[in-house]
């Protein structure tokens, strides 16, 4: 895997801008020909620096406007226990991140529903209902501050 160079760092910050960017748009923003810009992008995409392309969607448009955080802390930390909750959390479509995280409890989770009744039954149906949760405590978002997907590069 080659190490990226500063024309590359220029085509991943300007996709993080714009993924909708055409190779030839692309080209001229970052002073290089289509050719070159098309092989560097492949690179990037084949050497696992572009994972993937999205649409970033309105929350609140698709009733999805409120954000919660939720700690959860399992009954055991086993093995089997992990995987059965990680494979629970993998099918439930309010959940939109979640992480295995280190300190007072196991998991944070990031969800989005729409309001406070959608996620009382999320909680009671959803997140009590995972392997081996013993405990959870939530955090409702009350202001988004900086919400970004994007990376230094």
């Amino acid at each position: 895997m080659k190490e990226i160079d500063r024309i590359d760092r220029k085509i991943l910050r300007a996709l993080q801008d714009n993924g909708r960017l055409t190779n030839i748009e692309l080209a001229d923003k970052i002073s290089l020909s289509a050719t070159a810009t098309a092989e560097r992008l492949k690179r990037l995409s084949r050497d696992g620096y572009i994972t993937g392309y999205t649409a970033r969607l309105s929350a609140e448009k698709l009733d999805r406007g409120m954000l919660v955080f939720v700690e959860v802390k399992l009954d055991r930390t086993t093995p089997d226990v992990f995987d059965a909750f990680s494979d629970a959390v993998r099918k439930s479509d309010d959940v939109m991140e979640c992480h295995m995280v280190a300190g007072g409890f196991d998991y944070l989770i990031k969800a989005r529903v729409k309001g406070m009744e959608a996620y009382r039954a999320f909680l009671s149906d959803v997140i009590l209902t995972l392997p081996g949760v013993r405990e959870t405590h939530t955090y409702p978002v009350m202001e988004e501050v900086k919400n970004t997907q994007k990376l230094p590069v």
